[in-house]
This record gives structure tokens, sequence and C-alpha cells, in this order.
């Protein structure tokens, strides 16, 4: 199984590959087969980095390596609304709880080697990522509350002076200008995922070994403490 590909956000219409994940999935679900399984099959078939359905682009691949998977489960649910659990569906999509344990063998033997790895890239690059600036933000608040100072002033340019060495304003406008991009007062979902992931990437750059090795530490740490599942990540690591 290949994993996703990057292609130009301009695609309208999905390859044939992707027609048949969809098939699959489908006549999987019908034929008797657990949906979860199903599922992780079509993404397995999947070929496409992006793709415009329904007057929403999807990006499923974030610069070319981290494989955002639960958006393309998303939209493959999408695609045969009505064949499965509600309850089931909306654990999985808005929790990240699958309806069936498996390994992490069996999850990287169902959706590809490819995509196995690009999926820890956006595990690493992404979520762990946003979890370390949740918990150096908790760390800037408690210090605050210690002295006496509890406003939230400048907090967002503290937190990212700690980790990044610059404030989030200057690092966005570094990120945009590297991609290519304009510089807007807002910023998307897509793109601030993008944002994420390169922070990571930079901050890999920037920083010692064993630096990198304690926030990450620190990061997952705190995904337990938001209540990602402590087995999840044992999967991941293992």
């Amino acid at each position: 199984m290949t994993a996703v590909n990057n292609q130009s956000a301009s695609a309208k219409t999905l390859s044939t590959t992707d027609t048949e994940a969809i098939r699959h999935l489908k006549q999987a679900i019908i034929s008797g087969k657990h949906w979860y399984i199903a599922l992780l099959e079509a993404i397995g078939l999947w070929t496409d980095g992006e793709e415009t359905y329904n007057g929403r682009h999807y990006r499923y691949l974030i610069d070319g390596e981290a494989f955002d998977w639960l958006l393309l489960a998303e939209r493959l649910c999408q695609a045969v609304d009505g064949l499965l659990p509600d309850d089931e569906r909306l654990a999985l999509l808005f929790h990240g709880e699958p309806p069936i344990r498996l390994t992490k063998e069996k999850f990287k033997k169902l959706i590809g080697s490819g995509k196995y790895h690009q999926y820890l890239n956006y595990f690493y690059g992404i979520t762990v990522e946003e979890a370390l600036i949740q918990v150096v933000q908790e760390e800037v608040r408690k210090e605050r509350r210690i002295s006496g100072y509890n406003n939230e002033q400048n907090l967002p340019n503290e937190v990212y002076r700690r980790i990044y060495g610059a404030t989030r304003a200057i690092l966005l406008k570094h990120f945009r200008r590297e991609k290519g991009r304009p510089r807007l007062k807002s910023i998307s979902l897509p793109e601030l995922k993008e944002f994420t992931y390169w922070l990571f990437k930079y901050r890999l750059k920037q920083c010692d070994k064993a630096r990198v090795a304690s926030d990450t530490k620190k990061a997952l740490e705190q995904l337990t403490t938001n209540g990602f599942p402590k087995n999840k990540i044992s999967m991941i690591l293992c």
C-alpha cells in the first residue's frame, strides 16, 4: 500500500484509486466486515494528498510528510453516511477513540507502512507540538499567579519565546514568507496545522537533542493529563 501523495490543491476530481477506495469501503461494510477495519483498508487504498469535496478543501498530507488520518477518516465516513453506528463514528472522529482495539502492527498493516510513517509525523509534529505549547502556557500562567500577576496580556508571546525563541507573530510571518503565503490577520485551521508542523521542525533545528527529548516527554505527559489514552501512546511509541 502506498503512502498519501502530495497533489495540487486545484485537483477537483477523485483519482480512480480513490474512487475504488470508497467503493471498497461501502462493499466491505455491506458484506459484514467491521466498519473500522473496512475504513482503515480504504485509507490504505487512498492516494490523494488533498481534494475539494462538497465545497470544502481537505488537506490530508501536510508539508508532504504528515498524514492527518482522522481528517481522511471523516471524509470517508461521509461517503458511507447511514452505514455506520453514529456513536462509534463520533467517538472516533471527535475523540480519536476507535470502536475496537488494534495492535500497532495490525493498524500499520491496514493503512500501509508509508502512511503509518506519515501518521507518526503528524502525531509528533502536530499533536505533540500542540500539547507542548499548552503545557508551557500553563507553566507561564502558574508562574504569574505565584508572583501575583494574573494578567493574560502577552501570554502567547511569552510561551512562544520560551519554546521557539521568538514571538508567534514573528514566527508566523517567517512561516508565511517561506511558504510564499500572503500576510493575513487570521489563520485557517488547515494553515494552523501547517504552521504547527513548521514550528515542530523549526524547534528541532534550534534546540539541542536533550532539550527536544525533555520537551517531547513533557508534551506526552500533558496529552495523558488531557485524556489521551496511555495505551494509545504506548502503541505509537513501541
